[in-house]
């Protein structure tokens, strides 16, 4: 005869519960995997999306390029208007470097994550080794620039 809520002993009400969560957690963990799937494809087809726009967009600067330049042989010499086109081209690259460069200086690294995790690892040391004593991360402002 089954045993009413009551009667059950606390033993088994333990062990219900404990399987009820991990056919829960189970049951949450397909529902993400498969969320991911289907979230992974749709990212995976708008990422092949764009590199066809990309390539697209690139084969319309060369063309574009061509017509400048041909527009240009209209009143100079076919060799000197490629030559100004390319130029062109080489300023926009140099000058498109120029400003990576100076974006790329401006980075100041992961500073608070090195000081937490470095907090972290002088709480976790032994007491037998020599350890500066422990204190929570400096709580400081982030800026745009990471700093």
């Amino acid at each position: 005869m089954p045993q009413t809520p009551e009667e059950e002993s606390l033993g088994s009400l333990v062990a219900q519960a404990t399987s009820h969560i991990s056919s829960l957690v189970r049951s949450e963990i397909e529902l993400a995997k498969a969320e991911f799937r289907f979230d992974a494809k749709r990212v995976g087809t708008a990422a092949g999306m764009f590199a066809a726009a990309a390539f697209m967009a690139h084969l319309c600067l060369i063309l574009a390029s061509f017509t400048i330049a041909y527009a240009l042989a209209q009143v100079i010499p076919h060799w000197l208007a490629f030559l100004i086109v390319t130029v062109v081209y080489l300023l926009v690259a140099g000058l498109a470097v120029l400003f990576g460069v100076r974006r790329l200086k401006g980075l100041a690294g992961m500073k608070r994550t090195a000081r937490s995790i470095k907090g972290l690892k002088e709480i976790a040391t032994p007491d037998g080794e020599e350890a500066a004593p422990a204190r929570g991360p400096d709580l400081e402002p982030v800026t745009r620039d990471g700093a």
